[in-house]
């Protein structure tokens, strides 16, 4: 009786406008409500009945959509978390739209276009991943997770950003022409892909040092707070489903405020960045006339859950419960909730179901397994099985004891990285500890070397010199809201 309607936006990123036509055309169609998926695009779930008169009106907007197929994957990319979550970083949102603008042709591999420096997006989920050198301004790292298989590959060569488009092109044909070797082949050697691209019509260079993946810490990323001398609102629905006339009116409220974007995450919340203090109160109104809830447990916002699955979604609330009734500690872990075979889902521990009895297409006792990735970072593709054969009424117990596990492999980090500056030379000892101020809603963090310039406070202001109405300059908490830390054991964190 459904079918879905996936509509890639480039990057997670969306124009008002555009936005605001398609939920007009969707309201036309009698459809009440959209969702949005893991790879930052648009799901809309409509009749049989309905898709002819919805889709007549797609076609007239211009607008390129699927049904009920995923030929062209979305490519995605962290510029969502530009600016609010990343910093001091060379990749600006003038670089990722760029890049996107460049890539004028509809890519049949996943691409993900990402900074190194963040883990809210997922670098490596997709099968051509570019990620920002650290080291090199606008030269990009290349890591190939070959499609329909876990290989990895990554490139010794740095490439130049204006040629980003051109290699991925290049790359997609060379894979696409060549399915036995490339396309679900355990055996897919990365080098025989490469030395098949021409290097002579590319900017590239050497690649000093291998990439280097930033620690997960999945930011709070709900609600209306404040970025330098902005806003930003991020909206997370616990059943996936956004309301169209809550959508629509939100599209208004960013172009009559002169909002030219909002972004779509890959954890299916959207964002919205830029918006000024004058304007705040007219956010807060749109929240509350639609009751749009904020501020849910942490527990439950670092679940993912595959695309268009209704049991996902069930057994992710089943988890959240248990875990909330004994208030389990979930600080840095992303878990994922995984029932299809070849989904893709970002996760340091992950929940897979599986049959005892999948004989001919019988599939009988459905049991989960619970996996860890290697170092609980979920942008590694290795690790090993905490639990196997999990029925679902002992499942909330194992994965607590999996999350315990955790914060076991945590502390021993903690312990090892004391041993190595214990280990270190007199003359290194003598060096003072730097001490940060966290916030404890947000874990946003005060230097006192650096000070806030955008709030004017001036590098070297002792924390304890700040005013009695200072607050955080993220989630507006205040100054008795914050710990002193040592910078050196927030970095192990």
């Amino acid at each position: 009786m459904y079918q879905t309607i996936t509509i890639n936006f480039s990057g997670g990123i969306i124009s008002p406008g555009n936005l605001y036509n398609i939920l007009v055309a969707a309201t036309k169609a009698q459809i009440q409500y959209v969702r949005f998926g893991l790879r930052q695009q648009l799901l809309i779930d409509t009749t049989n009945y309905n898709i002819v008169q919805f889709t007549v009106e797609l076609d007239k907007l211009g607008i390129d959509y699927e049904i009920d197929t995923n030929h062209y994957p979305n490519i995605i990319s962290s510029y969502p978390a530009e600016e609010i979550f990343i910093q001091k970083t060379w990749l600006t949102e003038g670089v990722y739209k760029d890049i996107l603008g460049e890539i004028d042709f509809k890519p049949t591999v996943k691409v993900n276009i990402c900074d190194g420096h963040q883990s809210f997006t997922p670098m490596l989920t997709g099968n051509i991943n570019w990620i920002a050198s650290s080291q090199s301004e606008h030269y990009w790292h290349l890591i190939i997770r070959f499609p329909k298989t876990n290989v990895i590959y990554e490139w010794n060569l740095l490439c130049y950003t204006n040629h980003i488009a051109k290699v991925t092109k290049v790359l997609e044909g060379i894979i696409k022409n060549n399915p036995d070797q490339f396309i679900d082949n355990k055996q897919a050697s990365g080098e025989t892909l490469f030395n098949q691209l021409d290097h002579e019509n590319f900017i590239l260079k050497p690649a000093e040092s291998p990439v280097s993946l930033a620690a997960f810490n999945l930011p709070y990323y709900e609600g209306l707070n404040r970025y330098q001398n902005k806003y930003w609102l991020g909206i997370y629905r616990r059943d996936e489903l956004f309301s169209i006339v809550f959508l629509k009116k939100l599209c208004q409220l960013c172009l009559s405020t002169k909002l030219g974007q909002l972004c779509c995450t890959s954890w299916k919340t959207i964002i919205v960045k830029g918006i000024e203090e004058k304007d705040k109160h007219l956010w807060n109104a749109l929240l509350e006339e639609f009751e749009v809830n904020m501020r849910h447990a942490a527990n439950e916002l670092n679940f993912q859950v595959e695309d268009n699955c209704s049991e996902g979604l069930a057994l992710k609330n089943f988890l959240v419960k248990h875990l909330s009734i004994d208030d389990t500690r979930t600080f840095g872990i992303c878990f994922g909730i995984k029932t299809r075979k070849k989904s893709e889902v970002f996760s340091s521990i992950l929940i897979q179901k599986r049959h005892l009895i999948n004989l001919l297409g019988l599939k009988l006792f459905p049991v989960y397994d619970i996996l860890c990735a290697k170092d609980f970072n979920p942008n590694e593709r290795t690790g090993e099985v905490f639990s196997s054969g999990n029925p679902s009424f002992i499942l909330p117990e194992q994965l607590r004891r999996s999350i315990f596990r955790f914060y076991k492999h945590r502390l021993n980090a903690v312990k090892n990285n004391g041993q190595k500056q214990n280990s270190h030379s007199d003359e290194s000892k003598k060096k003072e500890s730097i001490f940060l101020y966290q916030c404890n809603n947000c874990l946003t963090v005060y230097n006192e070397q650096i000070g806030e310039i955008e709030n004017k406070i001036e590098p070297g202001t002792a924390f304890n010199d700040l005013p009695e109405t200072y607050c955080c300059a993220l989630c507006d908490s205040g100054k008795e809201g914050f710990n002193k830390i040592d910078q050196a054991v927030l970095l192990v964190l």
